[in-house]
């Protein structure tokens, strides 16, 4: 069994962003029940019901807990069943959340090399304590068993670039393939659920992984690759980020995901931006037309 709660549906920033006054910023600040807020992305993952492993810590995590029974306290005056933490990424709204872990309760911390490499140059991580959260280095395709969880994670690359905090050099966006961002199969040994945040290009090698997946969860920042430019929001373009567009042809998402006949497909990080997140949009009436879910706050799958 899986069972898989999403703590969080956005991109950094969450929606409504603290600072936006656009349009469906103001919808969602306004209670519109078809501009419901979210936080920023994050899944909660637990194979026995009693273990849960979350999948990005982010800043909104406090919040997120809060919203969610399953994690709750049960025993004693100090308890969580939150067994582990597992990072994609060093981007800020994958990490941040670890320090409202801080307050000296065990729990294993995974991630790759590049991303524990952020972690320990960065003195704010040392409130959490090694001794209590043993950082474990995860390879790309090796399998972890997470016990007694009831289920595994094999972490895979995917093409992405390094957080905007941490460019430097000649060619700060390069888009990379060398673990810095990576994707994550998790599997009950029956059940195969990937969960890709972000990614910056369809290739052959995640083309073929994604062909066994039961359900995804991936990519969906922006709509498409110029939208905060022209909506004025922004200088960066999607591409500039390490992000595909779910609309743009023939690269975007909704195309190189056409004939992949995956049976369940979700977006999620979602930027403020995008028009997917109302529900009286036709942008999101044209993403369920191409056979994909809109992630919420609170969505729950039980596979």
């Amino acid at each position: 069994m899986l069972d898989i709660i999403v703590l969080g549906a956005a991109a950094g920033g969450g929606f409504p962003q603290w600072n936006s006054g656009a349009p469906a910023c103001k919808r969602a600040r306004a209670g519109d029940p078809t501009a419901q807020s979210c936080t920023q992305a994050s899944l909660a993952v637990s194979g026995d019901g009693v273990h849960w492993y979350v999948l990005n810590a982010s800043p909104d995590l406090r919040t997120q807990i809060n919203q969610t029974p399953a994690l709750h306290p049960r025993t004693g005056l100090r308890s969580t069943p939150i067994s582990g933490v597992v990072l994609t990424s060093g981007e800020i709204d994958a990490i941040t959340g670890l320090l409202t872990m801080r307050e000296k309760q065990a729990f294993s911390l995974y991630a790759t090399a590049p991303v524990l490499e952020q972690l320990a140059a960065n003195p704010v991580f040392n409130a959490l304590d090694r001794t209590l959260v043993p950082r474990h280095e995860m390879h790309s395709d090796q399998p972890v068993a997470l016990t007694p969880a009831g289920f595994s994670i094999t972490p895979f690359a995917v093409p992405g670039k390094v957080p905007l905090y941490a460019e430097q050099g000649e060619n700060p966006a390069e888009i990379k393939t060398d673990g810095e961002f990576i994707g994550l199969d998790i599997s009950d040994g029956k059940q195969h659920v990937l969960f890709i945040p972000g990614c910056a290009m369809m290739t052959d090698t995640l083309r073929e992984r994604l062909k066994t997946a039961d359900v995804v969860f991936f990519d969906g920042t922006l709509w498409t690759d110029d939208e905060m430019v022209r909506m004025r929001l922004g200088q960066k373009t999607g591409r500039r980020m390490g992000h595909m567009s779910v609309a743009d042809t023939p690269d975007g998402t909704i195309a190189t995901f056409a004939n992949l006949n995956i049976p369940h497909k979700i977006l999620i990080h979602i930027n403020n931006s995008n028009p997917i997140l109302l529900a009286d949009s036709p942008e999101r009436k044209q993403a369920k037309e191409a056979g994909w879910d809109i992630a919420y706050d609170g969505m729950r799958l039980t596979l």
